[in-house]
């Protein structure tokens, strides 16, 4: 089996358990998967998250997402708890599609480490 097609096959996984336990009857998008990863790495829980609060969430879980790559680094966690990253090395100029690659693998490897897939 291609690497490709592996990747493939574990995100539809991991979109299907994160929709049967997130979804309300809605699949998850990407987005949503990266929210989801936000929240959980702020533990705080699932409470009313202000507008700016919830773009924060998504930084938070894309830093935390390509930590294993070798682009950010965890620094701190602020007075309020919340955790704050370092820029390690720039992103490399990626098209769309390679960019959604990327963060797939990045989930997958990230619930992998949780032992949810």
């Amino acid at each position: 089996m291609s690497r490709d097609q592996k990747l493939k096959e574990d995100y539809n996984t991991l979109v299907s358990i994160l929709t049967a336990r997130f979804g309300e009857g809605e699949t998850l998008n990407l987005d949503a998967i990266i929210y989801l990863i936000g929240v959980q790495e702020l533990g705080k829980g699932t409470i009313e998250y202000k507008k700016d609060d919830k773009v924060n969430l998504m930084h938070i879980a894309i830093c935390r997402l390509l930590e294993p790559f070798g682009y950010y680094e965890f620094d701190y966690f602020d007075d309020d708890g919340w955790p704050h990253y370092k820029l390690i090395e720039e992103l490399p100029e990626l098209k769309a599609g390679e960019q959604t690659v990327l963060m797939k693998e990045a989930i997958v490897l990230y619930f992998k480490e949780k032992e949810l897939i």
